[in-house]
């Protein structure tokens, strides 16, 4: 339990420290910047409470909120997909999720992608709409928010296959 417990720690400082020196520097365009800390939450395993998952996707925006003096916009996109994880789980993986038996490692990549490209693009969108906060830029907030996800989804596919372990 505690060997699980550490991985998750360091994910959760790997993933933040790669954000906050690297990725935060990023600007391609005014559209594309990466978020990839987002996979801890997307990662974190699924026969965890509820309640739990939900703080610690408050924690883990309120850090990235910290580093970047956002004001707490991380915070909430986080905290959403952290709620609705369960909802995109179900869709993505359908009766694995239900009898509680997803391994990430195990599961086809159809299923991950679908479920990585959900949680990314809610992310994303609510990130997007509440730092611009303005209808009247929705075109700004659309392009903002398809194109850093898919520079995201790209990066955390990635990260996945080269983080997973093997099995036989």
């Amino acid at each position: 339990m505690n060997s699980i417990r550490s991985i998750h720690t360091i994910r959760f400082f790997l993933l933040i420290l790669v954000q906050v020196l690297i990725l935060n520097h990023i600007d391609f365009l005014g559209y594309i910047n990466p978020y990839i800390y987002i996979l801890f939450i997307a990662l974190f395993p699924v026969k965890k409470n509820r309640t739990t998952v939900i703080f610690l996707g408050f924690l883990t925006g309120l850090t990235i909120d910290l580093f970047q003096d956002t004001g707490g916009i991380h915070a909430a996109a986080c905290v959403l997909i952290a709620y609705l994880r369960p909802i995109a789980l179900k869709f993505s993986f359908g009766t694995i999720y239900e009898h509680q038996t997803i391994k990430f490692n195990t599961v086809d990549f159809g299923s991950k992608l679908i479920y990585i490209t959900l949680l990314v693009i809610i992310h994303h969108l609510i990130l997007f709409l509440l730092e611009i906060f303005s209808l009247s830029k929705i075109i700004l907030v659309l392009q903002k928010t398809l194109f850093s996800s898919i520079f995201t989804i790209v990066l955390s596919i990635i990260i996945i296959i080269i983080f997973s372990k093997k099995t036989k």
